[in-house]
């Protein structure tokens, strides 16, 4: 089986292009998105329906969440952004038929999907939608104990839009020190898959992996930023904060 693995979308259209582009010459048998499909991004209803067409599994994250509830522990940046998309997905997407199915897919999203030795979550194992693994967090013993102790073998998860491979002998591996693949060794791991929309440890362009055998490979893909940003800098709701971001990778 060969499967791609996205996450973090954000409402970011042109880089969700550029990955299921990329993803159509890989010859995969199925794509995986770990959630955040909306949020911060200027086209919210554009990506939920290519999500909804081109994935097989797509799980819940705390944007798409906070977009169905009240946002909770949000920035203001961010409260503002999914109340913007919220009005976007209930008003400006279409036929009350289209506008319909968006909600349904995004109210029936799992929260986990387990496909043993493999479990699939936007956050962490332990809190699947609202957890963040971050790369420090390989110091925080009782976490990391934790966390592997729920894992039958592998977790991929996004949230923190930080790429990279999590050892249960306490190391966080960078994409970069592994020539960008994965080899699957009988230690337990967690691999954050990256950001297709908003990456955030100093490389703009979309990130995404593909799970194939016994290795999980790291991918980059450019689009062209100026034209997501500019629409983010033409919405007064969005903050320009969030268009200087995915130019800066950060």
């Amino acid at each position: 089986m060969k499967r791609a693995i996205i996450s973090d979308i954000h409402g970011n259209l042109e880089a969700l292009n550029g990955v299921l582009a990329h993803i159509a010459e890989q010859n995969v048998d199925e794509t995986f998105c770990l959630g955040d499909v909306i949020g911060y991004g200027p086209n919210p209803c554009e990506c939920l329906d290519l999500i909804i067409d081109q994935t097989k599994v797509t799980l819940l994250g705390n944007h798409d969440q906070g977009a169905m509830f009240d946002p909770e522990g949000f920035n203001s940046g961010a409260e503002r952004a999914i109340f913007w998309t919220r009005e976007q997905l209930e008003n400006s997407g279409g036929s009350r038929e289209q506008i319909d199915r968006r909600w349904d897919f995004l109210g029936t999203a799992a929260r986990l999907h387990r496909d043993d030795p493999w479990l699939y979550v936007h956050g962490s194992a332990r809190n699947p939608v609202n957890e963040y693994v971050f790369p420090e967090d390989i110091y925080n013993q009782k976490k990391m104990e934790k966390l592997f102790g729920l894992i039958t073998k592998g977790c991929f998860q996004g949230h923190t839009h930080v790429p990279g491979v999590f050892l249960e002998s306490a190391e966080f591996i960078t994409p970069d020190q592994t020539n960008h693949v994965y080899h699957i060794r009988d230690e337990k791991f967690m691999i954050n898959v990256g950001s297709v929309g908003q990456p955030r440890d100093g490389d703009s362009r979309s990130c995404y992996v593909i799970q194939e055998d016994d290795q999980i490979t790291f991918h980059r893909v450019e689009y062209d930023i100026n034209v997501t940003a500019d629409k983010i800098y033409q919405t007064s709701d969005l903050d320009n904060f969030l268009g200087d971001r995915i130019k800066e990778g950060r």
